[in-house]
């Protein structure tokens, strides 16, 4: 610590007013803000690796040459372990979506923008920041390889796969590596792979300009993978209507560098989601059942909803790793909480608790065949009534169906027609018209009563759907708000589907 005070006594020509130590990234780096007597600061980095620290200050000179939005680096002391470089603030992009991301996945217009906003800039580091960079200079490596490829699969297996109890053939699953390895790195270069975007390493300014850091493990290889590791995130929550918004403002920015195949780029880009996935699966592993950290445990269940929605799109052509894939999404322990212990009596199912109290003289009572299968699975819909109810595809036939047309309708009203019941405008107008949270009390008093019951006796499919003119803002924001209102209270597993809006969205159970 003392030579990077020193490093900056150098730089600035007058001791710190004060020091503050800045919270770890996911690295061995320690973060430092240094103050001046104006309140002026900069960031103070002192770092374990030289080569590493060598690669990211040619980085960010090379991409200042090139007036890319990156920190600048100001000061390198002798060693080259400790630098300085300019202060982006507090407000990462991460921060600043984490109401829609604690929303699961609900956000704002404001957060959209900022995300396509972010997303519009990849291609500014990927092609232009590529040129006249010499790549022997990025670390470990100076281009993405089959090596590289095979090493983050390898990580999957040993750190992830094995720890999981799914039992698999090694060589077999090898092969299908070894083939992964080559498609992924069939299509020659020479953009400029971050290989960690992510929102935790995109900053903003006053503006909501994003400026970017962290990017000392880049490399030369394909800009798909940014795109994945951006869009895939396991705990962002995007939709696959959001995925596919930001993926097209993604390609039309490319664009404007270089042709576009876009059939080919989507098609590659399903290849690098699902290598991402495993990639990040691998980490959480390590991070989380070796090391014990916490974090990464609670974000193995939205990664591994995310590898299961993936195989239901076709997106793993490799027949054995698609078999054993498959196998380890289905795994109980990454999809429902702990289910309520079971005992036999007279050849019945039941709960260890008789929730019925009936009299003594009634003697026991017997259970349905759907009692103490659980756990429970609750599905919603929003839709349209023009367009009929919602299928129940469980074969139950049970569950509610409620009529949003008594209240309020803001698709009257110009200002409203081209948005939902997820957008800011629709929900204020609905909220400080009231009548809908007057309608949604009752609901959620009978949808209460009824989850608890069916919980209680291990019923496993509740549906409930909520109908409007266009299945457009009022049966929406109810849907919405009683998914996100059934999750934070029962923390159980639930489908939610905007039928007429082509989004669904998955509340995984709380372990």
């Amino acid at each position: 610590m003392e030579k990077l005070i020193e490093c900056y006594r150098e730089w600035a020509h007058a001791e710190p007013a004060r020091i503050e130590r800045l919270p770890g990234a996911g690295s061995n780096r320690q973060y430092y803000r240094f103050y001046a007597a104006d309140n002026s600061s900069v960031i103070g980095v002192v770092g374990t690796s030289l080569d590493e620290n060598r690669s990211f200050i040619y980085l960010a000179e090379h991409f200042n040459l090139r007036k890319l939005p990156v920190p600048r680096i100001l000061a390198v002391d002798e060693e080259g372990l400790r630098y300085l470089q300019t202060d982006l603030g507090n407000c990462s992009l991460f921060d600043a979506l984490a109401h829609g991301r604690e929303a699961g996945g609900r956000y704002t217009e404001e957060e959209k923008t900022l995300l396509r906003r972010t997303i519009a800039e990849l291609p500014e580091v990927q092609i232009r920041g590529a040129r006249g960079l010499d790549f022997s200079r990025c670390y470990p490596q100076q281009e993405m390889d089959v090596t590289n490829v095979l090493f983050d699969l390898n990580y999957f297996k040993y750190c992830f796969l094995k720890a999981s109890g799914v039992d698999f053939h090694e060589l077999k699953l090898e092969a299908s590596f070894q083939l992964m390895a080559k498609e992924l790195t069939a299509e020659h270069s020479e953009a400029f792979l971050y290989r960690d975007f992510q929102a935790r390493n995109v900053m903003l300014d006053k503006d909501g300009n994003p400026y970017f850091i962290d990017f000392q493990g880049g490399r030369k290889g394909p800009v798909e993978y940014d795109v994945a590791s951006f869009l895939w995130q396991a705990s962002a929550h995007y939709s696959d209507a959001l995925r596919e918004e930001l993926v097209t403002v993604y390609i039309n920015a490319l664009k404007q560098y270089t042709e576009v195949d876009e059939l080919k780029f989507r098609k590659r880009l399903k290849m690098f989601v699902l290598f991402r996935i495993l990639q990040v699966l691998g980490a959480y592993g390590f991070r989380g059942y070796f090391e014990q950290k916490k974090h990464f445990l609670t974000s193995i269940p939205p990664a591994i909803q995310n590898l299961k929605s993936l195989l239901a799109e076709g997106a793993c052509p490799y027949p054995y790793l698609h078999q054993v894939l498959t196998e380890l999404v289905c795994l109980p322990k990454f999809q429902f909480p702990k289910e309520v212990p079971m005992v036999r009596t007279d050849g019945y199912k039941t709960t260890e608790v008789n929730i019925y109290k009936t009299h003594q003289a009634d003697g026991p009572a017997t259970f349905s065949k759907y009692d103490g299968k659980g756990p429970l699975v609750v599905r919603i819909f929003s839709f349209s009534f023009r367009k009929g109810i919602p299928e129940d595809s469980s074969g139950n036939g049970g569950g509610y169906v409620f009529d949003c047309r008594s209240t309020h309708n803001p698709g009257r009203y110009e200002p409203y027609k081209q948005l939902t019941g997820l957008d800011e405008p629709v929900i204020r107008f609905l909220e400080d018209d009231g009548e809908i949270l007057k309608f949604l009390e009752s609901v959620y008093a009978l949808a209460d009563a009824h989850v608890s019951r069916y919980l209680q006796r291990g019923f496993t499919d509740l549906m409930f759907s909520f109908g409007c003119t266009g299945g457009q803002h009022r049966s929406v924001y109810s849907a919405q708000h009683l998914a996100e209102h059934l999750h934070k209270k029962f923390g159980i597993e639930i489908y939610l589907c905007h039928r007429e809006q082509n989004i669904t969205q998955h509340f995984e159970a709380r372990l």
